[in-house]
């Protein structure tokens, strides 16, 4: 890393005024977006970030904009049309292009001390996608980033820009915001711009949000991904639609897959879908969310917040295997890691985010979570630790169920919030509200957004389910003492 010279600090602070329209826009809920420069069409993703690093996601395209035009396909399954039409002739494409990549980073606003990585290549073989690992950083600081591109020697006079924030040290006592969201199908996004939920998640203006799984559907959205080129057009398409590229440049994420971007529904290591393998559709997972070494971790977020991201996909047994004490989802040593760093934390609030339900209720002919009798020796393995082991400020919040509800396990007291489809097209699959365990029940898409009030005497926290235009459905707060 170095310090920008004169001419790359005018390029810097020209290129943030954009990210402040952008920001401008997206608080105003308005479908238009900025123009962005060319080569950049699938956008920044800003992932795991710390108080001290972040990393920045970004990919080099052959085009300024997604293939709006391109050939649509209606038909779920094995079509030989879509098999035959290469990738990028289709709707929403993103072709890639070889070239080189450089991002340039500064504190936001006063941009006074300005960093730039070294030139990266990128090609074929890494979907020209390359993730630059920011290192030093200042805790609970806001930066701004800008990424500049160069093809055959010429550097682009534009630049992708975003920004983010770290997280506060852990001693500290700030207030935190933060946004979940999952399963959002491509043809259910209900805008052509994209969900709806993304422009009113960043007029909430989180300080990170969560995508929790089922991001894009491999084999439920049309062309099924019966092949890498196909997997990675799902990525393509998805994440060039302009309201998922503004607020994925505006805020830091931490991402987790489950089985539709994986591989399949229900997947599991070992299975392949047309000629994808489970291990090829982890590997493509990987390069397209920013990520690093670990599937599951925890990060902290000041004094009053620690969350646990756990993975459901890379350690699990086969769904037909009979249940019992060696059949699992999260795997020996993630169970083992989870229970450590939650007994270890101090935090006053804990919530495990997951991209499966602990609690429920599912619906029946589901049999791949912890809610579901398939897994239940897990299942209610883990709810009994927690009972035993954690007082009353720990939260699970899952992904996968397509309707909204908060739920308290009656044996357990373990406490679930359901986040939701991401649009009300996607939404349904209830078995209906069950007044033993659900203190709220709705059919509809949206989002989790989860408020950290921390004061000097105590630390309060509020659950708010909301709609897909951000107006709160439902909402439950708790409150803890620092005494």
């Amino acid at each position: 890393m170095s310090e920008f010279n004169p001419l790359n600090r005018r390029l810097f602070l020209k290129s943030t005024v954009a990210s402040a329209a952008i920001a401008a826009s997206a608080d105003a809920l308005d479908t238009k977006i900025v123009v962005h420069s060319v080569y950049q069409a699938t956008g920044l993703r800003i992932g795991e970030v710390t108080p001290t690093s972040a990393i920045v996601w970004t990919r080099l395209t052959k085009n300024s904009e997604r293939n709006n035009d391109g050939v649509v396909f209606t038909k779920r399954g094995k079509s030989k049309e879509a098999l035959k039409t290469p990738a990028e002739e289709i709707e929403g494409a993103c072709p890639g292009q070889p070239g080189k990549i450089r991002l340039l980073y500064a504190i936001s606003p006063k941009e006074e001390v300005v960093l730039e990585t070294e030139w990266v290549n990128v090609d074929e073989e890494s979907d020209f996608i390359h993730q630059f690992h920011l290192k030093d950083l200042k805790p609970g600081t806001p930066y701004s980033v800008i990424c500049q591109t160069s093809v055959e020697g010429e550097v682009h006079e534009g630049a992708r820009v975003g920004k983010f924030r770290t997280a506060p040290r852990p001693d500290e006592v700030k207030p935190v915001q933060f946004c979940v969201m999952t399963c959002q199908g491509y043809p259910d996004r209900d805008h052509p711009d994209g969900h709806p939920i993304y422009p009113a998640m960043t007029a909430k203006n989180p300080d990170f949000i969560s995508l929790t799984g089922d991001l894009i559907y491999y084999d439920n959205d049309a062309p099924s991904a019966m092949t890498v080129d196909l997997a990675r057009l799902h990525w393509q398409r998805m994440f060039s639609l302009p309201r998922l590229v503004d607020t994925l440049s505006l805020t830091s994420a931490y991402w987790l897959k489950d089985d539709h971007d994986t591989l399949d529904n229900d997947s599991w290591p070992g299975q392949k879908y047309g000629e994808v393998t489970f291990e090829e559709g982890q590997k493509i997972f990987r390069q397209q969310a920013p990520l690093g070494s670990d599937s599951y971790r925890t990060f902290r977020w000041g004094k009053d917040l620690q969350i646990w991201l756990t993975d459901g996909r890379d350690f699990r047994s086969p769904n037909k295997m009979p249940d019992g004490p060696e059949k699992t989802i999260w795997g020996a040593e993630q169970k083992a890691w989870f229970k450590r760093t939650v007994k270890e934390s101090d935090a006053a609030w804990k919530i495990l985010i997951s991209p499966t339900p602990l609690v429920g209720p599912d619906r029946k002919g589901k049999n791949d979570n912890h809610a579901n009798e398939g897994f239940a020796h897990e299942g209610n393995e883990i709810r009994q630790w927690l009972k035993q082991n954690v007082p009353e400020n720990f939260f699970v919040v899952c992904g996968d169920r397509h309707w909204q509800y908060y739920s308290v396990d009656p044996e357990t007291g373990v406490n679930e919030i359901s986040v939701g489809a991401a649009s009300n097209s996607h939404a349904g699959g209830t078995p209906g509200r069950n007044p033993k365990i659900h203190r709220f029940h709705k059919v509809q898409g949206g989002f989790l957004n989860v408020v950290v009030d921390a004061k000097p005497d105590e630390s309060e926290i509020t659950f708010q389910l909301c709609d897909v235009d951000g107006n709160v459905a439902f909402e439950q707060r708790f409150q803890q003492s620092r005494a």
